[in-house]
């Protein structure tokens, strides 16, 4: 009886001191912490997508603006850090987000399946919709989807627009990482039309509007595709957590609405 007695004593002070273990092998989650002990925010970005990012000259410096960076700097200041921006080709900032060369990324980026499987993503900041930008001769040349067929659309590579431009168009897709490439080449003759979210194609109508113009086809969205959201490494809870809360903060005061109209004034004055 004693020596049943022992071993089970035996037995429960191993698992405990292996429950212990387990629990001292579990990763703890300093994120926020590890951004306040460096005292920065960096956020990768790609800045080719206005008026959500594009760069600007001030004072002899190129520097990147946008809405996208007034909330990456709402974020910054309320974790109390100084924000730095990269600027970083749109097809590599989920692999820059995981090697944890950037803490988040805010690029006009929405959350797919795909994405979700490599990080993990905020509460949406932005709802959008998408067009094709054509030349101002071909307004009305594409009415629907099988208007299309026969036609070179191009796309932001690996973005919303280039899933979009293979489902809901019959058209050749050429993509590139730069959307500014894209639209260079629609000016030149060698693209007939180039897929943007609304926002992007109407600034382009209105900065051009004897060049461009928006196609009459409505492309069909899916809901997921809708949404802007910000990208955050896997199994960073805290950080996820902190970003929500600044979101929700500044959708419920209407600081997001405000911002983003700051962000076309912008853009406006700056000729992007």
């Amino acid at each position: 009886m004693k020596f049943k007695k022992l071993f089970a004593g035996v037995a429960l002070a191993a698992l405990l001191v292996g429950g212990l273990a387990g629990c001292g092998n579990k990763k703890a989650d300093n994120s926020v912490k590890r951004i306040q002990d460096k005292k920065t925010l960096t956020i990768g970005t790609s800045a080719d997508f206005a008026p959500f990012e594009f760069p600007v000259v001030k004072n002899g410096h190129k520097v990147i603006e946008g809405y996208d960076i007034m909330v990456a700097q709402k974020i910054a200041d309320d974790l109390g850090v100084k924000l730095k921006v990269q600027n970083i080709e749109f097809p590599s900032l989920i692999s820059e987000l995981q090697n944890h060369k950037v803490d988040l990324v805010l690029a006009g980026m929405t959350k797919t399946k795909k994405r979700e499987k490599a990080v993990d993503f905020s509460r949406h900041y932005y709802t959008e919709s998408e067009r094709i930008l054509v030349k101002k001769a071909d307004a009305n040349k594409y009415k629907n989807k099988a208007e299309t067929k026969g036609a070179t659309f191009g796309a932001q590579q690996s973005s919303t627009q280039e899933t979009l431009a293979k489902s809901q168009t019959k058209a050749h897709i050429v993509t590139e990482a730069l959307t500014t490439s894209l639209t260079t080449e629609l000016k030149s003759g060698r693209l007939d039309g180039v897929v943007l979210a609304k926002v992007v194609a109407d600034e382009y109508v209105k900065k051009y509007p004897n060049q461009y113009a928006e196609a009459k086809y409505d492309m069909k969205v899916p809901t997921s595709l809708k949404y802007l959201n910000i990208a955050i490494p896997k199994n960073e809870p805290a950080l996820k957590k902190r970003v929500n809360k600044e979101i929700t903060h500044l959708e419920k005061t209407g600081q997001l609405n405000k911002m983003f109209k700051k962000a076309q004034q912008e853009q406006e004055k700056s000729g992007k």
